[in-house]
């Protein structure tokens, strides 16, 4: 296993220098941004401590460990594999993600899967407010409680929530569980390690889909 240090810019370049199926640890991060950004080679890095803004982002098939917490946009814009926080991540968690997996141990702030577009957000902890924002696409599972403005201007994706919500955004709903859900739930609880789940006892938020298309009916609510 390969151990970097240096700069951000050296880091990147010898991350993305890495073939299939190598092994890195970024030993001293210090917090630092964009780390790990635009793999494209099923690697698997670990940022051993914690990470800035924009950490694995804009990435495909690589591995992303971090062992601590990160800045805004973790795993933005990401095509395919995985970015595992074991920690808290701060705004717009997976922003715009097409694909692959972004899990975060702990809480999450405002504005998570903002724009999701098919990845999946899975949250340990806590979500801040309009998690879910314009969510095109994908799944969201929140372990703990969501703030208010939950999906607000949702799409197609599903939000999934074992706790509490503060309040549901213009166009969100709360539909009725289905055993599919349950099923999504648990597999998805079971890969992150997430034991303090109960897929049955989930809360799935949807698009209400008034907003599909622009009305004077509802031109209060854009």
């Amino acid at each position: 296993m390969e151990a970097l240090t240096g700069e951000v810019r050296d880091i990147n370049r010898a991350l993305r220098a890495l073939p299939d199926g190598a092994s890195a640890v970024v030993a001293d991060p210090r917090g630092r941004h964009n780390l790990a950004v635009g793999l494209d080679a099923a690697v698997r890095v670990t940022l051993d401590g914690p990470a800035g803004y924009y950490t694995g982002g804009l990435g495909k098939l690589a591995d992303v460990t971090v062992n601590g917490p990160v800045g805004w946009g973790v795993g933005e814009n990401l095509m395919s594999g995985r970015v595992h926080v074991k920690g808290d991540a701060s705004q717009s968690a997976a922003a715009s993600a097409h694909g692959g997996l972004v899990v975060v141990d702990g809480d999450a702030s405002l504005r998570a899967a903002i724009s999701l577009k098919g990845a999946t957000l899975a949250v340990g902890g806590n979500v801040g407010a309009y998690c879910g924002f314009m969510a095109q696409a994908g799944t969201v599972l929140i372990g703990g409680d969501a703030g208010d403005g939950l999906g607000d201007s949702l799409y197609e994706a599903v939000i999934y929530v074992a706790g509490k919500i503060a309040g549901l955004g213009t166009d969100a709903r709360i539909e009725e569980l289905t055993e599919a859900d349950v099923k999504t739930v648990r597999d998805l609880a079971k890969s992150c390690g997430f034991d303090h789940i109960d897929p049955e006892n989930v809360t799935r938020v949807a698009s209400a889909r008034t907003l599909y298309h622009f009305s004077t009916q509802h031109h209060a609510s854009y």
